[in-house]
């Protein structure tokens, strides 16, 4: 071995291996650089890699076989005087070396090789068009407002906009509406990479918009944008009075409505169309308590934002009596309270009650009154059943809120039917894909399934 070894120093095998290796190394990137340039087909660049490892055991059996000196290629074995069998076997024990490091450099070179790049960047661009084709073209994500009022108390009223637009959209069965919890998190005046937020939302379009409030004069500017490409499809500013602002809410629904070219049953017009009351002040007191709400399960501050709610609530109800939303917003808040221990009495329940009632009676056979009546027979009594069939026709009839779906998920997961529970979850999500509890809800049955 040690005069094998010898005599490839002697014969400069070690020289010319290490130089085939630089020079192929510099020829592959040159090469793949002037190759892109003319845009020559990928296998080009392959066979020209895929000759260069060939030669490779070619240029070391060479080298042993032949020697340069005095400017004359000679024979090594005259100068060393080997005998040709031992000559022989040497050459092709080096032959298969080279052959073997070759191969060995072409396979690991294909794991990081320019094509390979390029078609894991095709394959993503594939995935990334297959996303996009997954998600539908009627489908909407109302993003925060940007408040432009000098007086920054106006926070509210600006929610309150943007809360009745999206509210409005969610009554179109014909949309996929997200839900005010995911949209909630791009609050804020920093740039908005739409596409990302329209993949992130599983949405095609996006609405934006900014309000400016000045004593009894409201400013909303609103645009309507292909979140797949950015481009903005529509846009309008509207100078209203601000007593007038429900009617501008309602038309810029109905207006964004028309632009996705979808159509509007009589129902859902007159829905749209539908004040959620006439006292603003009552309005803002609701806004302000479904904020608060809106946090439970991420806020440190249940007890106090639960009854801070309940104090906005009942101050909105006796502001306007008919004030539909804000009774079924204060039943919820009632039947948390008792869910959570904050007040886990009789008392507290017979409130959910006086609430949900007052629900039935303004829209009897509503979705909320069903949403209502399934969580109070729920969180209050543990009625599984009763509720489950109130969550049915709620499903149905608030096709964009994800709470009938969470709820039915968590009452068929008590109840053992985890494969109804997960379809429920996974609707909830897919409305609300944004909302941390439901993931979290969602991944625990997953683990239960073993759906890793």
């Amino acid at each position: 071995m040690n005069t094998f070894l010898q005599e490839l120093k002697k014969r400069r095998v070690y020289r010319v291996a290490i130089g085939y290796g630089v020079a192929a190394s510099a020829l592959v990137q040159v090469g793949g650089s002037v190759l892109a340039t003319f845009h020559t087909p990928e296998w080009v660049q392959q066979v020209m890699v895929a000759l260069l490892a060939l030669g490779f055991p070619v240029a070391l059996m060479l080298a042993w076989v032949f020697d340069m000196r005095d400017g004359m290629i000679q024979s090594p074995s005259t100068l060393h005087g080997l005998r040709n069998a031992a000559r022989n076997r040497r050459v092709w024990i080096l032959g298969a070396v080279g052959l073997l490091l070759a191969s060995t450099a072409f396979v690991g070179y294909e794991f990081w090789h320019p094509w390979a790049s390029s078609s894991s960047l095709r394959s993503g661009e594939d995935s990334a068009a297959s996303d996009l084709k997954a998600i539908p073209e009627k489908s909407i994500a109302v993003l925060p407002f940007v408040n432009l009022s000098d007086d920054k108390q106006n926070a509210f009223f600006i929610e309150g906009v943007q809360d009745e637009i999206l509210n409005d959209l969610a009554k179109v069965a014909d949309l996929k509406v997200i839900s005010r919890t995911s949209v909630m998190q791009y609050k804020g005046n920093s740039p908005r990479n739409l596409p990302e937020i329209g993949k992130a939302l599983g949405v095609a379009h996006v609405v934006e918009g900014s309000v400016q409030r000045s004593g009894a004069r409201v400013r909303v500017t609103v645009q309507l944008i292909d979140a797949r490409t950015g481009i903005h499809l529509w846009g309008d500013r509207y100078d209203r009075d601000v007593a007038d602002v429900f009617d501008l809410e309602s038309e810029l629904a109905e207006r964004i409505v028309s632009q996705l070219k979808t159509k509007l049953s009589r129902a859902e017009k007159a829905a749209i169309e539908e004040r959620p009351t006439t006292n603003l002040a009552a309005y803002d007191l609701y806004i302000r308590a479904k904020i608060l709400l809106s946090t439970i399960g991420f806020n440190a501050r249940v007890s106090e934002n639960l009854l801070e709610a309940v104090r906005f609530l009942d101050q909105a109800v006796a502001g306007d009596p008919s004030f539909f939303l804000a009774y079924y917003q204060l039943a919820g808040a009632h039947d948390q309270i008792y869910l959570y221990g904050v007040d886990h009495t009789p008392a507290r329940l017979a409130l959910a009650e006086a609430a949900v009632q007052a629900v039935e009676r303004l829209r009897p056979g509503s979705g909320e009154a069903h949403l209502a009546r399934a969580r109070h027979l729920y969180w209050g009594y543990l009625q599984y059943e009763v509720a489950r069939k109130e969550l049915v026709a709620a499903q149905r009839m608030l096709p964009n809120d994800p709470n009938p779906f969470l709820l039915a998920g968590y009452i068929d997961r008590r109840l053992g039917k985890w494969e109804e529970s997960t379809r429920n979850l996974e609707r909830a999500l897919n409305i609300d894909p944004g909302n941390p509890f439901i993931l979290q809800q969602i991944s625990q049955s997953y683990s239960k399934l073993r759906r890793f």
